[in-house]
């Protein structure tokens, strides 16, 4: 079996909750750590390793690197994430500031080559008949440009997802908005 088709029944048959709960911004995560963790078993089944690995590029930016290699270490398929530290972000240390975005770039780089997405399972889904119609978020309205500057404020995307019906092209738009997307130096 080549390295790409273990890599994809590693991709479907990969499952991660998420375990971690962020009270402040009131959204579940799952960290890297917990990611590699559930990883550890596909290492014996098809006889693969993973590794994370990072480099700073400079000006705030660290590109992580997410590798999948056969276990003789000859094939090897990498996915890559670039982060920005946010030097503006109150009540951290440099190092600090590093670190989060660190688990960031490792988090993503892993998203990246797994491609873990964040469909909810069907229990999550179902409404169980009951309506639950949320109104569209609309480009160019009043609660659009609200929207907007809610998220470049620092406001948890995940708040405005719960409120409307957002399209996946707007919650792309919306992400570049988020201060640690818009504070990046070209």
């Amino acid at each position: 079996m080549t390295i790409h088709e273990k890599l994809s029944l590693i991709q479907q048959e990969f499952k991660s909750n998420k375990w971690r709960y962020n009270s402040f911004s009131k959204y579940n995560f799952r960290s890297a750590k917990e990611i590699l963790e559930v990883l550890k078993p596909f290492n014996k089944k098809y006889k693969v390793y993973f590794t994370v690995n990072e480099k700073y590029l400079g000006d705030g930016v660290i590109e992580s690197a997410a590798t999948v290699f056969d276990a003789d270490g000859a094939n090897f398929i990498t996915a890559t994430a670039l982060v920005g530290v946010d030097f503006n972000q109150k009540g951290m240390q440099v190092p600090q500031q590093f670190g989060s975005a660190s688990s960031y770039g490792k988090k993503y780089a892993l998203g990246n080559l797994l491609l873990i997405d964040d469909t909810a399972d069907s229990d999550a889904t179902n409404t169980h008949n009951k309506s639950k119609s949320k109104p569209k978020l609309l480009k160019g309205s009043e609660s659009w440009t609200k929207a907007i500057t809610f998220v470049e404020s620092g406001g948890a995307l995940n708040a405005i997802l719960s409120k409307y019906d957002v399209s996946s092209d707007d919650i792309l738009t919306l992400k570049v908005h988020e201060p640690k997307w818009n504070n990046w130096k070209a």
